[in-house]
């Protein structure tokens, strides 16, 4: 998954638009942390209302972030890791490219070249 693929920045680039908001990064937070939660578990503490809570789970789950299981009446949702390391993947080799260049550069510049 390189990042100047054109394909694989198009698959990873729905999951970094729903972690771009910051009650959807919030959840993705507290499922990482506190595991599978409903939705009641997910609004307690928090001035979010369910209906809300609802809708940013439908983003996440669209990008692939996350998805529920029904049991019962509830709904029990749990990050879909999978998705979340493609991302974290993509991201350390467009690092890395920064990392090359910026060391072009300074090489350049210090006359190393």
């Amino acid at each position: 998954m390189s990042p100047r693929s054109g394909g694989s920045l198009a698959r990873t680039a729905p999951v970094f638009a729903a972690l771009g908001e910051d009650t959807r990064l919030a959840i993705v937070a507290r499922l990482c942390s506190g595991g599978p939660q409903s939705i009641a578990h997910l609004t307690e503490g928090s001035d979010v209302t369910r209906q809300a809570v609802t809708k940013h789970l439908n983003v996440l789950a669209d990008a692939g972030i996350v998805r529920g299981v029904r049991r019962g009446r509830e709904r029990i949702w749990e990050i879909e890791p999978k998705r979340l390391d493609d991302a974290s993947r993509w991201l350390e080799q467009l690092s890395k490219r920064w990392d090359d260049a910026l060391g072009r550069l300074k090489r350049y510049v210090e006359g190393d070249a």
